[in-house]
């Protein structure tokens, strides 16, 4: 398995504060989609879940370029975007031990707990067919960077 270079802590931490964020896929007609999204910091990236149903998925596979916003809860203390390419765990690519795992992580990440049962979960996630979305960027703005930095230099 490849190592990747973490996120910074700032960043990270601003992630796992502010769990709600905006997908953006691109339609087959180059439109873009956007999709309210659950994130969490993962692998030196975003972590998302999303179900191989949904047209966000479809979008992903055929064009894996997105990028997701992520925004402070009251939308102007800060915003941070991350602009790459999607690495999808799903059915259609994965082992099914392997994504069992992934969709536990999932689960635990985004919800901020573990399940009670999961085999239950299993059962759920596999009915629902959820993938794990992770985005590793290759581009970061927002003004939440500059709030990092000013902060840092004190």
């Amino acid at each position: 398995m490849a190592t990747h270079q973490p996120l910074p802590p700032q960043i990270e931490q601003f992630i796992h504060d502010n769990p709600q964020g905006v997908l953006t896929s691109f339609r087959r007609n180059g439109m873009p989609q956007l999709s309210i999204v659950t994130v969490y910091p993962r692998d030196g990236g975003v972590g998302i879940s999303i179900t191989e149903t949904r047209m966000k998925f479809k979008n992903l596979l055929r064009d894996p370029r997105c990028a997701v916003l992520i925004s402070h809860a009251d939308w102007w203390s800060g915003f941070l975007v991350f602009e790459g390419t999607a690495e999808l765990t799903h059915s259609g690519n994965t082992d099914p031990e392997a994504l069992r795992t992934a969709r536990r992580h999932i689960c635990s990440a985004t919800t901020r707990r573990r399940s009670r049962d999961w085999t239950e979960y299993d059962r759920i996630a596999e009915q629902d067919k959820r993938v794990a979305m992770l985005l590793r960027p290759d581009h970061v703005y927002g003004t939440a960077l500059a709030r990092m930095r000013e902060a840092l230099a004190k």
